[in-house]
């Protein structure tokens, strides 16, 4: 990376930022960067929100998998409602690795605020 053009080594420093926003995946290699505390601020600021995202996403699947279990008569919307928070979480993830390669700002209204709060 040294030797490359400064366009060159910002694209790839993009597109290997995109491996930790594959939804559900990227969340460990994002967790793993983030306890190593190796990266510059605009990494650990994605390495953060990309764990803020998979923890909501995991909390929200829990809960409305165990009460679709546990309340038989709600069990079809509350696994609807699973699909579509997996959907957006999906969706999310995506819009992220098109604003990353738009060079845009990664920032999410209420999320990015909660992932500083991470160490």
């Amino acid at each position: 990376m040294k030797n490359l053009p400064p366009s060159a080594t910002e694209t790839l420093k993009r597109l290997s930022l995109m491996i930790y926003l594959v939804p559900i995946f990227g969340a460990v290699p994002a967790l793993y960067q983030l306890w190593r505390h190796q990266g510059s601020r605009e990494e650990e600021a994605v390495y953060r929100l990309v764990v803020t995202l998979a923890l909501g996403w995991l909390m929200a699947y829990g809960l409305l998998s165990a009460g679709s279990q546990l309340v038989p008569g709600l069990s079809i919307r509350l696994l609807v409602a699973n699909t579509l928070v997996t959907t957006g979480y999906t969706l999310t993830n995506l819009g992220l690795m098109v604003r990353l390669l738009q060079g845009r700002s990664l920032k999410l209204a209420g999320f990015s605020r909660l992932s500083r709060r991470l160490p």
